[in-house]
């Protein structure tokens, strides 16, 4: 007769049986923005579109009355709000980077893709710009 190989396992309640990933969508945030290199981008503000997604991880879910057990998407458009009236920007990847500086303070947050977008800078397309995705060091692409 075989034995039965089974175990009783306790669990323990303080410790969490999951995980959650989340992600925080931000699509065509549009901002007016003296943003550029060349000296009439730095004499007028023109049309720049952010869009955003912000993965980050919890261990428990969200508390429904406590606004910091989540990514505010709210903060997040302030901080790029004010990100940009503080400082003129010659490139998108320096504007990406001092993005992705403030919002990797949260230690949350693992992954952002970030698109900024120049809407009116060159007349035979509806836009130029970049995407960059960046990851905590300790993830791999």
């Amino acid at each position: 007769m075989k034995k039965n190989n089974l175990r009783i396992v306790k669990i323990n309640k303080s410790k969490s049986l999951f995980n959650y990933e989340k992600k925080i969508l931000i699509n065509e945030l549009i901002l007016d923005l003296k943003l550029g290199y060349y000296n009439f981008e730095k004499k007028k503000s023109q049309k720049i579109k952010f869009s955003l997604e912000i993965d980050y991880e919890d261990k428990k879910p969200t508390n429904d009355k406590d606004i910091k057990s989540i990514v505010n998407y709210g903060t997040v458009v302030k901080l790029i709000t004010k990100l940009v009236r503080e400082k003129h920007y010659n490139f998108l990847e320096s504007l990406a980077e001092a993005v992705f500086d403030e919002l990797f303070k949260d230690k949350r947050i693992g992954k952002i893709m970030l698109k900024i977008e120049k809407l009116e800078i060159l007349k035979d397309c509806s836009s130029v710009g970049i995407q960059i995705t960046k990851k905590r060091s300790h993830d791999k692409f």
